[in-house]
């Protein structure tokens, strides 16, 4: 069965160059595009690794491969479940230079269940082109009743990107004396949360520096660009990519029976009154002029009690995306220390308050119960335990062990739950760790030659291609969502890198992002993305003429600059 599948998928991969074979550029990224869609590769799910068969025996189809076929191969993701791996590509231009150029993009999507009712047409772009002729939302049926926009999951975010790539893979194959230099192609999986796709990327893009002597000038990735607000018809460059951290807040309350609720300290209000203080707090972004920066977003908010019974939590869990552009984890962490702080004393306020009224309607006397609560970071808890005797290498260990399976920001969270019962002086608290995903923050600095010359280059393909188009382009440093280019390079220094390892629980194990090897690396990542609307959403949407023809084209412009071509289309 698998040797029939495997076949099944070179004789798509053949008859996708056949069908391609020869059009214009426009025409080639649409078809590829539609056939990516068509695979669904929801992130988790075997179609991960469907869509990088498919991609690989479509790479293989072209003659260039088919002559050099040792220029395409897959890495297997180390432990992956699923069996999840990178495509790669290795083109070689004429002449003796090194350079390199990365084209890279990710594989994997988000769910369809948005989709409802239509989910059976979300790999349809066909069928969701005609459903939405005739939609309610008067701009999105005028945008499919132009032909000028595709839909279906994947649509925008990002197989149009990467069939950005593969069509000038095709290109750049055949035009082999007209550049001088390398370029390599990846595909990566598990964008959408984990990002192991591109870390395990970049020891495979290390060897090949190191094997063929590689000098990499730059990284070009597609990924998605969208109007910043209503009106805006800018298309945007990105110099960089805006960083991650994932900050999360453990409660430990003081559980009671509701009978005797203000004896109590109900962990659900720290963590309502931490939510409210810090969920969407433009105050809380970085102000860095003339980019964006999205705030703080909660994604996940609970107690842990498992069933129903009348007593109240014992605590409560709270986890943030937070985008970084150049502060450091430590700056983060002091920051929202300070909001905890302020949050704990809210809370203590309310008690006393209620607790007051309380008192005073059943004439009770007025003494209070203590609601005051300490707020830790992970490291500052974890020295209170030592100097209590406790090893908390050998309790962390012993937590990974038993629960080798368990989701990983709930396995921090287990750790962090396990190292509370072990507090011989436990009362309660607030203790602020990090947890998976970790994204590294990168941009071009301008300063050294190197960077001069890419920004340079952007500048002249730019101008280019907005005398051929009339389009606006608007150069920023930092992509402003999550990005695999976050692994290509590093700004943090060691010094910022030891404070959070020392605040993620059990960081080489969980999470073991090999900083060493991408400061190493360290390949300047543009984004030049393809154009659309409502990325996660089920009217996910690509808008055609600019991410069919202008953004292929801007990236071979820039290409054949950063390889010294002798000739440009």
């Amino acid at each position: 069965m698998l040797l029939i599948q495997a076949e099944n998928i070179k004789v798509r991969g053949d008859l996708m160059y056949a069908k391609i074979k020869g059009l214009p550029l426009f025409d080639q990224v649409e078809a590829i595009t539609t056939s990516l869609v068509q695979t669904l590769s929801i992130n988790g799910t075997d179609g991960e690794v469907q869509i990088a068969d498919k991609i690989e025996q479509f790479l293989r189809s072209f003659p260039y491969f088919i002559q050099r076929p040792d220029q395409v191969w897959t890495q297997d993701l180390p432990n992956d479940a699923i069996g999840r791996k990178n495509v790669f590509a290795h083109i070689k231009g004429n002449g003796k230079s090194k350079k390199a150029v990365v084209f890279h993009g990710h594989m994997d999507t988000v769910g369809i269940e948005d989709f409802g009712a239509l989910q059976s047409s979300a790999n349809d772009p066909g069928a969701l082109l005609e459903y939405f002729k005739t939609y309610s939302d008067e701009e999105i049926r005028t945008q499919a009743l132009s032909g000028d926009w595709m839909f279906g999951r994947g649509a925008l975010d990002m197989k149009s990107g990467v069939a950005v790539h593969l069509a000038n893979v095709l290109y750049f194959s055949e035009s082999l004396e007209a550049w001088d230099g390398d370029i390599i192609f990846m595909a990566n999986p598990v964008e959408e949360n984990q990002h192991s796709g591109a870390i395990a990327a970049v020891n495979e893009l290390l060897r090949l520096s190191a094997e063929e002597g590689l000098d990499y000038v730059a990284a070009i990735n597609t990924d998605y660009i969208s109007a910043f607000y209503p009106g805006d018809t800018n298309k945007y460059i990105y110099t960089g990519a805006g960083g991650k951290l994932l900050p999360c807040f453990y409660v430990y309350g003081r559980e009671t029976h509701v009978g005797q609720t203000l004896n109590g300290l109900d962990p659900t209000l720290v963590t309502a009154e931490l939510n409210k203080r810090i969920n969407n707090n433009m105050e809380l972004t970085e102000h860095i002029e003339g980019e964006l920066i999205t705030p703080p977003s909660a994604l996940y908010h609970r107690d842990m009690k498992e069933f129903y019974n009348v007593q109240t939590a014992v605590s409560s869990h709270l986890y943030f995306n937070f985008m970084v552009l150049e502060a450091s984890p430590k700056e983060i962490m002091e920051k929202l220390k300070v909001v905890a702080q302020q949050a704990v004393i809210e809370v203590a306020e309310y008690y006393e308050n209620n607790y007051d009224t309380f008192a005073r309607i059943n004439n009770f006397p007025s003494d209070r119960p203590n609601w005051d609560m300490d707020v830790y970071s992970y490291v500052e808890y974890c020295e209170k335990l030592s100097k209590q005797g406790i090893d908390v290498k050998a309790a962390s260990a012993q937590v990974l062990k038993e629960n080798p399976t368990l989701e990983l920001r709930e396995l921090c969270f287990k750790i962090v739950d396990r190292l509370r019962e072990l507090d011989q002086a436990v009362t309660p608290c607030v203790i602020i760790f990090y947890a998976p995903p970790y994204c590294p923050h990168n941009y071009l600095t301008g300063k050294g030659a190197k960077d001069q010359v890419i920004l340079q280059t952007i500048e002249e393909a730019t101008a280019s291609a907005s005398e051929r188009t009339n389009d606006t382009f608007s150069v920023k440093k930092f992509f402003p969502y999550l990005s695999d280019s976050s692994y290509l390079s590093l700004h943090d220094t060691d010094e910022e890198i030891d404070y959070l390892v020392d605040n993620f629980p059990e960081w080489n194990k969980i999470y073991p992002v090999p900083i060493k090897d991408i400061r190493k690396l360290n390949i300047p990542s543009i984004n030049v993305g393809v154009y659309g609307f409502d990325a996660h959403r089920w009217t996910e949407r690509v808008y055609k003429p600019y991410s069919f023809d202008t953004v292929p084209k801007l990236i071979r412009d820039m290409t054949n600059s950063w390889l010294k071509a002798s000739a440009k289309q």
